[in-house]
């Protein structure tokens, strides 16, 4: 290592670059992700990645950072809120005529704004190595954003970013758990955080007890078969009968176990405008949503992690909150004029809908969760 390369102060540097960039918090941690490795192989045993067999992909690339990216001995590991301000969330989600669609998604695709900065920050490191340091190790300074076998949640904890909570999402004390979370592999050994975020869920079990579905056999473990944004999201085929009530609005993804959170009172409203709601998908009507046509989703959906779930995929889940919400003639010619223009999988959950639709309000059933306890920052 070129005596002229202050790590000490590279660390600190990366972390003023990483604020100027727009992140609200970067550390550093090392690669052992041994004891994250042997979670990861007992959550497979016991099927709980549902049909997503990429967690089971790549060896043990996904828990050996130098496997992924040889030569890598650090992860930088950054956050960014994302929570837009004002998305009534809890008013949408107790509105059965209304579509909640988890709050990351509302506005822009996450993915491509966070490599981004990544990689200029990995540029940035880039250009303050000295003249005399190793340049055909530049490359291994590689940004990742959730689109490769990368276990960003164990390393975050490991580099103080906060703690893994009951609900398997990583809370920050000063911040809640309403932001997202990327990573640079790199070769350089800068020095190491140490965790400064204890595990303070204490005896707190809002976010088990919230869950719509049982999606948590026990704390600190999701069975992603059970679970809404699994359901809603992963799950291309047939949504199982015993969740389509419990599903209620629902439409893409679920936020109840964070709403409840207590530790989300301390959350910050994002301040990035491509993660504001765009084409009124905050505060939309099912029935207006389902009537988009294949173009109307794809134009409304431009730039949006919502595409990932197709048009077909949008109207099934859909189908499922028409079926939830209250018996209404315009909702059940909705569901019939649609019917004959889309694939057998969804008009198998049009007809469920259509079903629920004909039974008497005072007799249908919905279970709807409490999360009227939910702070709002």
């Amino acid at each position: 290592m070129p005596n002229s390369l202050d790590l000490n102060q590279l660390a600190a540097d990366i972390k003023v670059w990483g604020r100027e960039l727009g992140f609200q918090q970067v550390g550093v941690t090392d690669i052992d992700l041994g004891d994250a490795e042997i979670r990861l192989k007992e959550w497979l045993a016991k099927g709980y990645n549902g049909t997503m067999e990429w967690m089971a992909a790549h060896d043990n690339k996904r828990s050996r950072p130098a496997d992924l990216v040889p030569g890598t001995v650090r992860v930088i590991s950054v956050r960014m809120d994302y929570l837009p301000g004002d998305t009534q969330q809890i008013k949408i989600l107790k509105d059965p005529t209304k579509a909640y669609i988890s709050r990351y998604t509302l506005g822009r695709d996450y993915h491509k704004l966070i490599r981004k900065r990544l990689s200029v920050l990995a540029k940035q490191i880039d250009d303050a190595l000295p003249a005399d340091y190793p340049k055909q190790h530049e490359w291994l300074n590689r940004a990742f954003v959730d689109s490769a076998p990368v276990m960003e949640r164990p390393l975050a904890e490991k580099a103080g970013l906060g703690w893994s909570g009951k609900h398997t999402l990583i809370i920050n004390s000063n911040a809640g758990s309403w932001f997202f979370l990327g990573e640079i592999l790199t070769f350089l050994p800068l020095p190491v955080d140490q965790s400064e975020q204890p595990n303070q869920c204490g005896e707190c079990s809002a976010c088990l007890k919230v869950c719509p579905t049982d999606a948590f056999p026990q704390p600190y473990e999701l069975d992603a078969r059970r679970c809404i944004s699994y359901l809603t999201i992963e799950n291309k085929g047939t949504i199982p009968l015993e969740f389509r009530e419990p599903i209620g609005n629902r439409i893409f993804g679920c936020d109840d176990c964070q709403a409840i959170c207590p530790w989300n009172k301390y959350a910050q409203f994002t301040g990035e405008t491509d993660f504001l709601p765009r084409h009124g998908l905050a505060d939309s009507d099912l029935v207006t949503l389902f009537n988009w046509s294949e173009a109307e989703y794809l134009k409304n959906t431009e730039g949006s992690a919502i595409r990932r779930i197709g048009y077909e995929g949008w109207l099934r889940n859909i189908a499922i909150g028409l079926g939830n919400a209250p018996s209404d003639a315009t909702i059940i010619a909705a569901l019939n004029a649609k019917r004959p223009t889309v694939s057998a999988l969804v008009q198998e959950h049009i007809d469920w809908a259509l079903g629920q639709q004909a039974k008497p309000n005072y007799r249908r059933k919905r279970k709807i969760q409490n999360t009227s306890r939910a702070i709002q920052p």
